[in-house]
């Protein structure tokens, strides 16, 4: 039905106008007007005019008279006859609200409804959001499902206070919706009631208060959803308003809706296989070969009957121990069994041997079963006790499915108007359960599982600190021919829940699993939706999805399946398990506790045998609690043919947010990574954290590393919206200047450097597994030394992967900080000492250049230290040189002289011999005599300068290398040896 508006009001002004007469027009009719209220006085009163329905085409129009009171109005079934300013009760086929309008039919939007998308953040005003608005559906209008901000809105006036009651469907938390009023002067409704809850498993209604006046209301969504996931939009409906003055005519019940009595204030939907045309008081029954859905307006020829609009059940266990196969057609059944090529609905009634029980209980007499008792297990046949040095093993292991158990339920969430009563969404199928039809394919087939918390088993009770406290594991399959998605979700028992994994189109039979954190996970829920493309009737009925077994841990209330050996108490006579000591594991088949070895840890998915140890990785210790590797934020490195290098990482570990540059969607949404890193620090330190305020269902995720993606926006008084939070490492792998560590790899070209130092990398590991990241994800944060980076948050992302990972599951970083850097030591800083100036000598000391460290020691400081001048020195030396020189000057020519006066004697000698050869006198005495000073005196030398003796010693000297000296006294002695033979 559309709504056709209120009344539209004149003044009187208007009616003067057209009551001037003129001789050339006809007499009004009482086709030719309408009757509208003039606007209220300020007592309240108001005129009623007659209004032509259109200019200058008659005259004669009725005078004005006093109409009713501003605060009169109608009873619901009734409508104001203007004529007589009287209610009337509306005909049959028909019907109103009597002081309100009902919008119920969203084929188009309604009259009075508007609706336009704008851009979540002003700084994106560039945004194309023309196209992102509410779409009518039928029986509802859905939001839109990208990042703009779709509005809806609607003004109505009141004269009195009312009601505004309307129904929704949110059940995605990645969408922002809210509801608010403005009155007159653009007062919004206060921010606590504005913001609209997710929807558990149905249709949520939703009601307030208007006041008397002008309201406009607004219906406001965002998606936030930036990572490609879809969105599921939400959906509007049934939306009424109490409080307007009247309503001047009825309203048609829309075609498949009828009334059938004078006075209805609604008119009743059409059952399936019936119909209805618009304003219709009965509905009409489909031919034999013809269906209709409920709330049809037409019938459909019944298409033949396939494998697909059958499913089959079983029948709980008879005494016997025999089941029946139980084929039952699909509800409402639209097929037609005597068409040519139609399938027949196969026989009920076979008998097959009932399933086992699941693990942990037991079959009665009566072949149902049943849980077996505390402390007692079971494999499905018998419950026994546990052997003295075990316990039971506690949870809740499905495999076996004859029938649904008590604590899972599976109900249908249409999207459209339906009366059938059919909600069964899963059925039971002895190896598995499986999805049924439902009325359209775009339902969502739910199937829940609540329980009521968790507890560790006694001999693992002190290592709760591990993080596990529960695991819950699935066996799945989906077949589809269409674009059908599995969802699966975990939240509390209320209508928190977060979608953990999807998975799209076909999937192989495969196993999955989730670990569980926290006592507040205690409900989970399975919705497979076959499409979300709306078709006029059921076309991939065959698509199905199959769950094999579901097994949860440490189950308060659950049942066991099996013993686990246990450590026993040596005080306690009854024998009670206890658990292992702090650091020690239990061997495999036996009560005996083994200690690790040393700095290795407890690993909480395998607590018994040997491989619960885990060691810690380099430069990494043991926590107190054996549960995990921790840094002290210090680390020592050698490097090669270099002293040790001490590193202090301190002033980093607290918690560190970075966002990555700016990205942008399809549309031109702005939008960062924003990454949380806690990077060391001893135990009890505070984690980095990660939450989802997209709604009032705040979400956290702990760890090392985590990220989050930001939107900026002005939605709820928030500068900026973080959804989808993840956990990127939970653990500490080890800190190395490797550039690979059990099996995650930092390869150095993500953050080429030409620096000698090693960068420090820290690795991380996160526990959750992912449908992409088989192994989980992991990071590596490298640390580099910048000594001039004093901020610090200086991180960064490889330039070739803008969001940190080239994989999506490897993330890595580049922080770079002076606290990266080694702490200064002697060997990083020089001395230089000056000149001796005035007495005075200064010792400096100044860092090795490229500087590559930070703290540590500081510069010594400067030191002066007393000298001798450069001047005395050269006054001494040049005083001991001439002193030197003349003292070599006066021996050279004493030893000079002493050396004339051997070859005097030589020569003197020579000449003594008388010409023998090889015969020399003999010498009276070797010693020089007295009275040979005197004969020196015969030799001409006086004759001669110094200089010219000297040079004509160097030119006498003979050819066989000995000096000729010319003896005057020996030319004497031959003159005399001469005479003296002549005489």
């Amino acid at each position: 039905m559309q709504h056709r508006g209120l009344i539209h009001l004149s003044h009187v002004s208007l009616w003067l106008l057209f009551a001037q007469t003129s001789a050339d027009l006809p007499l009004c009719k009482e086709s030719d007007y309408h009757f509208e209220y003039t606007e209220c006085d300020i007592l309240g009163s108001r005129w009623r005019v007659a209004v032509p329905n259109k200019a200058n085409t008659c005259t004669g129009l009725p005078d004005p008279v006093k109409g009713t009171q501003c605060t009169f109005s109608c009873s619901e079934g009734e409508f104001l006859d203007m004529q007589s300013q009287e209610c009337q009760k509306c005909a049959a086929g028909t019907y109103s609200l009597g002081t309100g309008v009902a919008f119920d039919e969203w084929d188009s939007l309604p009259t009075g409804f508007i609706t336009y998308g704008v851009s979540s953040n002003n700084e994106d005003s560039h945004i194309n959001c023309s196209n992102s608005t509410w779409t009518p559906k039928g029986d509802y209008v859905a939001s839109n499902t990208d990042e703009c901000s779709a509005v809806l809105s609607y003004a109505v006036s009141l004269k009195k206070p009312g009601i505004v009651t309307y129904e929704y469907f949110y059940p995605d938390n990645n969408i922002y919706f809210e509801f608010f009023i403005q009155n007159d002067q653009c007062q919004s409704t206060e921010s606590e009631s504005r913001w609209m809850k997710t929807s558990e498993d149905k249709w949520s209604k939703y009601q307030v208060e208007l006041k008397k006046g002008n309201n406009v209301l607004y219906w406001r969504t965002t998606a936030y959803s930036v990572l490609g996931d879809a969105v599921k939009p939400v959906l509007l409906r049934d939306i009424g308003i109490s409080g307007v003055a009247y309503t001047s005519e009825c309203f048609h019940c829309k075609p498949g809706t009828h009334s059938a009595k004078p006075g209805s204030a609604r008119c009743a939907a059409c059952p399936a296989n019936t119909y209805s045309t618009k304003g219709a008081t009965v509905c009409h029954q489909c031919e034999q070969d013809q269906y209709a859905e409920a709330g049809s307006g037409i019938c459909k020829p019944r298409p033949a009957c396939t494998n697909s609009d059958y499913f089959y059940t079983h029948t709980p266990c008879d005494s016997e121990g025999k089941t029946q196969l139980m084929y039952k057609w699909i509800e409402p059944k639209i097929c037609n069994e005597t068409t040519e090529g139609s399938v027949m609905l196969p026989a009920s009634g076979e008998k097959q041997t009932c399933p086992p029980c699941n693990p942990g209980f037991f079959v009665t007499n009566s072949s149902t079963c049943e849980p077996c008792s505390s402390g007692l297990y079971s494999n499905g046949t018998a419950c026994d006790e546990c052997p003295v040095g075990t316990e039971p093993v506690l949870g809740l292991e499905y495999k076996w499915w004859n029938t649904m158990p008590s604590n899972m339920k599976s109900f249908i969430l249409r999207q459209r108007f339906s009366d059938y009563d059919h909600n069964t969404a899963w059925e039971v199928a002895g190896d598995y359960v499986y999805t049924t039809a439902g009325d359209e394919d775009t339902d969502l087939l739910m199937l829940t599982l609540s329980v009521p918390g968790y507890r560790l088993p006694e001999s693992l009770a002190k290592d709760s600190e591990r993080g596990e406290l529960s695991r819950i594991t699935f066996v799945f399959e989906t077949v589809c021919t269409a674009d059908c998605r599995l969802y699966f979700q975990a939240g509390n028992n209320l209508w928190n829940k977060n979608v953990v994994e999807q998975w799209k189109g076909s999937n192989s039979k495969q196993s999955y699993s989730y670990l569980i954190q926290s006592n507040s996970t205690v409900s989970f829920r399975w919705s497979f939706q076959r499409t979300e493309t709306f078709l006029t009737e059921r076309k991939y009925s065959g698509d199905i999805a199959k769950i094999y077994s579901i097994h949860l841990t440490n189950v308060i209330g659950g049942v066991a399946s099996q013993c686990r050996h246990c450590a026993l108490s040596t005080d306690n006579t009854d024998s009670a398990c206890v658990p292992c000591p702090p650091g020690h594991y239990m061997v495999n088949g036996t009560g005996q506790c083994m200690r690790c070895s040393q700095n290795s840890y407890i690993s909480a998915e395998q607590p018994v045998g040997e491989a619960a140890c885990i060691q810690c990785g380099p430069n990494t210790e043991r926590n107190e609690a054996y549960s995990a590797c921790l840094s002290d934020c210090t680390l020592g490195v050698q490097m090669t043919g270099q002293p040790l290098l001490h590193y202090d990482f301190s002033p980093l570990a607290n918690v560190t947010g970075f966002n990555s540059g700016s990205r942008f969607t399809n549309k031109g949404l702005k939008y960062f990574q924003h990454f949380n890193v806690t990077l060391c620090g001893k135990e009890g330190g505070l984690p980095a954290t990660c939450v989802e305020n997209v709604t009032d269902s705040a979400r956290m995720v702990k760890g090392y590393v985590c990220q989050s993606t930001i939107v900026p926006s002005e939605i709820r008084s928030q500068s900026v919206v973080s959804s989808q939070p993840f956990v990127i490492g939970d653990s500490l792998i080890g800190v190395t200047t490797d550039t690979a560590l059990s099996g995650i790899s930092s390869p150095q070209w993500l953050f080429p450097s030409e620096s000698s130092l090693p960068d420090v990398i820290f690795y991380y590991k996160s526990s959750k597994v992912t449908q992409a990241c088989k192994q989980g994800r992991s990071a590596t944060i490298r640390l580099r030394c910048e000594p001039t980076v004093t901020a610090k948050d200086h991180i960064t992302l490889p330039s070739n992967c803008s969001e940190g990972t080239c994989d999506g599951c490897v993330f890595h970083l580049l922080w770079q900080s002076q606290h990266a850097c080694p702490l200064c030591t002697k060997n990083h800083y020089r001395e230089i000492v000056s000149a001796c100036l005035q007495g005075i000598q200064k010792t400096t000391y100044v860092w090795q250049q490229p500087l590559q460290c930070f703290g540590g020691e500081s510069l010594p400081a400067q030191k002066v230290n007393a000298c001798v001048s450069l001047d005395f020195w050269l006054k001494f030396g040049v005083t001991t040189g001439i002193i030197a020189a003349l003292l070599l000057i006066s021996v050279s020519c004493y030893f000079w002289k002493k050396t004339r006066k051997l070859q005097y004697k030589y020569s003197k000698l020579v000449m003594t011999s008388g010409g023998k050869e090889c015969e020399l006198p003999t010498a009276d005495s070797c010693a020089i005599m007295e009275g040979e000073d005197a004969e020196d005196d015969l030799m001409d030398l006086t004759k001669k300068s110094f200089f010219t003796k000297m040079k004509s010693f160097s030119r006498e000297r003979s050819s066989d290398g000995f000096d000729s000296v010319p003896l005057k006294s020996s030319s004497r002695f031959q003159r005399e040896d001469s005479d003296s033979d002549d005489s």
